[in-house]
């Protein structure tokens, strides 16, 4: 054990991994004492020091929030501990105070996932052989969740008729949603430039920036533009002025704020059609839409921008615009809104 700790000991002042870092050397950015201490401990968070400046040196700033998060409430709960002295008994004291704070299974399960690849990279990282306290605890994961039902067709009519009736940057957004399903940070936070109405097939350039990343690697994509979502394009070049985003309402600091469309437009959802729909229920929508029509998974897939789970669909560049058009043609509902329900909502 002495053995290991001297070499972890000049792994560090070699500065094995000062070249991630500006203006100082792992050993400093590390917690008073860590190089002296007899033991020479690593505490967590060091560890999360190390995770974010290495591992997601290149991640947006939401991903640093979120392991930050994660770490105040296991310091809340235990306190900065060395690596070595955390155990099964503090992984479950965690539990149990977010368990106390009425936390969601899924939000548990997610500080629970970004504590264990923390501890597991600086495990990594300083050949440290300790078992992770972290992993496989027990709690109700479906705690406090809420199945997003899909929208029905006949009630993705009438909000389409009432968008064009109301005629906002609101509205906009939620009828560009309606006919492509992209999810609502996606579309927020769209330039105007990444619209291509003038493409011989009308359609949106999915890709991340800095202030609206895309939550997975397929979610980068393009999008035919049909029926409610091609209307909300138009509008949006249309009316946009001043701003490079198409939604400046919600691009007003450094990040797109998601959360503040998402109270606003699911407030609005329920005072229209008096149910427990929101606005995520669009994108399950598309899917029952692009089945209904038979649609094959794998171009739904690309559609919607799901991550594909057999190795040989990740192959190639994928299917060109011109198909994905042709099936989302076969879904357009907002062309064939019967009129007295678009009269209705004027």
């Amino acid at each position: 054990m002495e053995l290991d700790d001297y070499w972890q000991l000049l792994r560090i002042r070699s500065g094995v991994f000062e070249k991630y870092f500006t203006g100082s050397s792992v050993s400093e950015s590390l917690s008073p004492g860590f190089e002296n201490s007899v033991e020479n401990r690593l505490y967590f968070s060091d560890a999360l020091r190390l995770y974010l400046e290495v591992k997601h040196k290149d991640k947006p700033p939401q991903v640093h929030q979120y392991s930050k998060r994660a770490f105040k409430y296991l310091k809340r709960s235990i306190g900065d501990k060395a690596l070595t002295d955390i155990g099964r008994s503090d992984a479950n004291t965690l539990r149990d105070y977010l368990i106390d704070r009425d936390l969601a299974g899924s939000s548990v399960d997610r500080i629970f996932s970004t504590l264990s690849a923390v501890f597991n990279y600086a495990c990594l990282e300083y050949d440290l052989g300790f078992r992770n306290p972290f992993q496989n605890v027990l709690f109700d994961k479906k705690k406090g969740t809420k199945t997003r039902a899909s929208i029905p067709l006949v009630t993705i009519k009438y909000i389409q008729g009432r968008c064009v009736s109301v005629d906002d940057e609101r509205r906009w957004l939620v009828a560009l949603i309606a006919d492509s399903g992209m999810r609502l940070g996606e579309a927020a936070g769209l330039l105007c430039s990444d619209i291509k109405l003038s493409a011989p097939i009308p359609h949106i350039s999915l890709q991340p920036y800095h202030w609206r990343p895309l939550k997975t690697k397929a979610s980068q994509r393009e999008v035919p533009l049909v029926g409610s979502s091609l209307w909300a394009a138009q509008r949006v070049l249309n009316e946009t002025k001043g701003s490079n985003f198409a939604f400046p309402s919600y691009n007003k600091s450094v990040l797109t704020n998601s959360n503040s469309a998402s109270a606003a437009l699911n407030k609005w959802l329920k005072a229209e059609v008096q149910s427990s729909y929101t606005i995520h229920g669009f994108r399950h929508a598309l899917r029952d839409r692009l089945r209904a029509v038979e649609c094959p998974k794998d171009i739904a897939d690309q559609i919607g921008g799901w991550s594909t789970k057999s190795v040989g669909e990740s192959y190639g560049e994928g299917y060109k615009l011109d198909l994905l058009f042709k099936w989302m043609k076969k879904f357009d509902s907002f062309s064939k809104t019967p009129e007295r329900i678009l009269k209705s909502c004027q």
